[in-house]
């Protein structure tokens, strides 16, 4: 077990705190028995690994730069918790990141990103992550925001799944403004993989959302879903953009998204299915609209304001 000494100063208090609002347990991020990292910026606050987790880092001006290995054959008891975090208004944090599962490893990592304050804040994540055969890594990341918007979020990821392997993401940004969301990810199943992409969005005021998830699969019987959530409303704008390729026999893939419109706000979706075995198989379903009147009418008729109702019924539907 590596320990290193936490950052008892003013400023982990305050990503301890943003942690907090953003859905996480703070009291986690000083477990001995639980892997954790606290980055600030581009400052690294605290670190800590147990026994079957590898954690490397490196603070730099121009970013953070981290390589997270799951030992072979280990199955981590506990979550491994990550916050990322930017506590000014204004500020650049660039996340190179590396995660490994090797051969019959299992993990699941829980990441909070906050930026409270933002008003003008840049977040590019450039992740590589890779799954060895029968391993299982599970990366679900929320983020919490200011009501201003002004955050800039740009995570890119490159997966490889390899035989057996199975990966499950889940990205949740539905409290405080969105700004710009620019999400990239690619995925390459191999055989037997086993991969699901969720993403979670609520776009408000003049808030620009891309969501764009292509999953590649290359080995016989990989499987695949990749399922976006997406609720706009004023002037906001999303697009997403799921790709599913089945180039093997047995390869089963599905695509489906949902978007929820409100206002002058416009939603664009782009499913593309791609079969060139004739064993495999993909599919696709996708659908915009708006909140039904009648649960909007039944809440109003309750108490709640109309746009109250709506932010009800568009986070229910999120949650």
């Amino acid at each position: 077990m590596d320990v290193i000494k936490l950052d008892t100063s003013a400023e982990f208090a305050a990503m301890a705190d943003a942690y907090e609002r953003s859905g996480g347990d703070p009291s986690v991020l000083k477990m001995a028995d639980v892997s954790s990292l606290v980055v600030s910026g581009n400052k690294i606050l605290s670190a800590n690994q147990t026994e079957g987790v590898v954690l490397e880092k490196e603070s730099t001006e121009s970013g953070v730069y981290i390589m997270l290995t799951i030992k072979k054959g280990y199955t981590i008891p506990n979550p491994v918790h990550l916050c990322f975090g930017v506590l000014p208004k204004e500020g650049l944090q660039q996340i190179n990141v590396t995660m490994i599962a090797e051969e019959d490893a299992s993990v699941e990592l829980i990441a909070h990103c906050t930026f409270p304050n933002s008003e003008h804040v840049v977040h590019k994540m450039d992740g590589k992550i890779i799954i060895h055969k029968n391993a299982s890594l599970t990366y679900n990341e929320t983020h919490f925001h200011g009501k201003k918007g002004g955050v800039e979020v740009i995570p890119q990821a490159k997966i490889t799944i390899e035989e057996g392997g199975r990966y499950y993401t889940g990205f949740t940004l539905i409290s405080g403004r969105v700004g710009l969301l620019d999400l990239d990810y690619e995925v390459d199943a191999g055989k037997d993989a086993i991969c699901e992409l969720n993403a979670k969005v609520y776009g408000k005021g003049d808030d620009k959302i891309l969501i764009k998830e292509k999953v590649f699969l290359n080995g016989e019987n990989a499987r695949s879903v990749i399922k976006s959530r997406v609720a706009i409303s004023d002037n906001a704008v999303a697009e997403f953009t799921g790709v599913t390729e089945g180039h093997a026999p047995y390869a089963r893939g599905h695509v489906d998204c949902v978007e929820v419109v409100q206002g002058n706000a416009i939603a664009k979706a782009v499913p593309i299915v791609m079969v060139d075995d004739p064993l495999a198989k993909v599919t696709h379903e996708a659908a915009i609209g708006s909140v039904d009147k009648k649960q909007v009418d039944t809440l109003m008729a309750r108490g709640l304001e109309e746009n109250e109702a709506v932010d009800a019924i568009v986070k229910g539907m999120l949650k």
